[in-house]
């Protein structure tokens, strides 16, 4: 179903697509996001980005809009779609000009709709090719984890290339350890063991991360949150990239080094199909 970009898009409840230039969100990035995959009409693992957003508003101390609000405007533009991206952006709303934040803020909440990205199927067949950016994370435990408003090291780590046959780029914090990629979490399986970076000090917790690592403690994969050194990358068995629109991409390719995709790669990709909007055969 072709998305109407006239009713596409919610601001506060109504179907419009401005916000003021006095809203705090673009002012200083003051504000909190979800991205969710749409499926059948539903956006998936709804309850999971939903308690990801409360807590990234209780960290910023934003009041968060009530579930039932976000769940009739959610469902208001889902409906009859057969596959979309859905985004909920909450700031702090406008204010007198200058950091202090109003005591008690009005929030903005903005809801939209845009169409799918299609990934080629040799994304999740063959792998895909990773650079290493320059681009580096700052430490920040206090805004660790969420999906707060403000992206710039991602803007400027995604713009160091510009060629296709390169899908993500991974990002380090300045003691070298892999934090993540630009838009997605990355796992390393090294000796049977399923491991991701520790996100307690820089880096998003992503829902399919979380997604991930149940699907394999339920499926008797060991697993460990650690911090994961870059010069540790060339020795793992497998790596692959996750997030709620892409599901899982293999990772064929860093820079020199290659990889296959391995077993428990196949195994959670398969898994992890009915949590995000893959319409493809994945491999067993």
């Amino acid at each position: 179903m072709d998305i109407d970009r006239q009713k596409a898009v919610l601001v506060n409840g109504r179907q419009q697509e401005v916000v003021s230039v006095c809203d705090r969100g673009l002012l200083y990035g003051d504000g909190v996001f979800e991205t969710l995959a749409v499926k059948s009409g539903k956006a998936l693992e709804f309850a999971w980005h939903l308690e990801r957003l409360a807590l990234g508003c209780r960290r910023l101390a934003i009041p968060c809009p009530a579930e039932e609000v976000l769940q009739r405007e959610v469902d208001q533009l889902c409906t009859g779609q057969t596959q979309a991206i859905l985004k909920i952006i909450v700031t702090r709303g406008t204010g007198a000009r200058g950091y202090l934040a109003p005591r008690k803020p009005e929030v903005t909440r903005i809801v939209c709709l845009s169409p799918r990205s299609d990934f080629p199927a040799s994304f999740y067949r063959e792998g895909v090719r990773v650079r290493c950016c320059r681009q580096r994370l700052c430490d920040n435990p206090a805004l660790a984890g969420i999906k707060h408003l403000n992206r710039l090291e991602q803007v400027m780590a995604r713009n160091e290339w510009h060629y296709p046959e390169v899908a993500e780029g991974l990002m380090c914090d300045y003691a070298d350890n892999v934090i993540e990629a630009t838009a997605s979490n990355i796992f390393i399986v090294d000796a049977g063991i399923l491991q991701t970076p520790d996100l307690s000090k820089a880096g998003v917790e992503g829902v399919m991360r979380r997604r991930i690592l149940q699907l394999a403690r339920e499926t008797g994969i060991k697993t460990q949150i650690l911090p994961i050194p870059l010069q540790k990358l060339q020795d793992a068995d497998e790596i692959f990239l996750c997030n709620s629109l892409i599901g899982i991409w293999p990772v064929r390719q860093i820079g020199k080094m290659r990889f296959g995709v391995g077993p428990i790669t196949r195994r959670l990709l398969y898994a992890a199909r009915s949590y995000c909007a893959i319409d493809i055969h994945v491999p067993t």
